[in-house]
């Protein structure tokens, strides 16, 4: 069988954010677009002395999985990162959640290590805030942060709950670098349409959150 050869101008390529090179039904054959499991950056966040960082916007039904990055969070107090969803475009966050958690870690300076599950930042059926940082606080020396990433799974749904998964890694002032597990579901069949993140107590001195939808 023979190759046909395409010319250089019958393929679309120009860059979109985004996006990826896709086959089209048209003449030139190509194009850019969404496809199956790509990420579609939404929404940007920077906090500078932040009392949270908030998504309110574009949590809908377009997608069916959302995730967000945390990028080199650094608290102004040594403290918990955390997160809460909510069912009123952000009035209000205080959904009903059941969760689970364990943690690995490795102390700098004595060598000690350990892998546990952590009892005190699990949830039943409660509606505070999850602790992501489950095994310590976020270190505030000027090289220390929080960096990691939220899996929620069709937040638009009214028929299940609202399940999510998140693996961060942070350093404290242990020095100890750390490496944590957060699982668990929004007990709700309402819609969930935003969601905050904040540190247990102070403020976000710096870093970035990202949201992105899964096509």
């Amino acid at each position: 069988m023979a190759l046909s050869k395409a010319d250089f101008n019958n393929i679309n390529v120009t860059p979109v954010a985004s996006k990826k090179l896709k086959w089209n039904a048209s003449a030139n054959g190509f194009e850019t677009g969404d496809v199956g499991g790509s990420m579609v950056l939404l929404s940007t966040q920077t906090a500078s002395g932040s009392a949270n960082l908030s998504f309110t916007s574009g949590i809908d039904s377009t997608y069916k999985e959302y995730i967000f990055k945390f990028i080199n969070i650094h608290p102004a107090s040594a403290s918990k990162f955390q997160f809460n969803v909510s069912i009123d475009g952000g009035s209000n966050y205080n959904v009903t959640k059941t969760t689970t958690s364990f943690g690995a870690y490795h102390t700098e300076a004595d060598d000690s290590t350990s892998l546990s599950y952590k009892t005190a930042h699990d949830l039943a059926q409660g509606t505070g805030y999850q602790i992501l940082s489950v095994h310590g606080d976020v270190g505030t020396d000027n090289d220390m942060c929080f960096s990691g990433t939220l899996n929620l799974f069709s937040p638009s749904s009214t028929t299940f709950v609202k399940h999510f998964i998140s693996t961060c890694t942070f350093t404290d002032n242990g020095p100890t670098s750390t490496n944590t597990f957060v699982a668990g579901y929004a007990n709700t069949t309402s819609a969930v349409d935003a969601i905050n993140f904040q540190m247990a107590s102070g403020n976000i001195d710096a870093g970035v959150i990202k949201m992105y939808g899964v096509v």
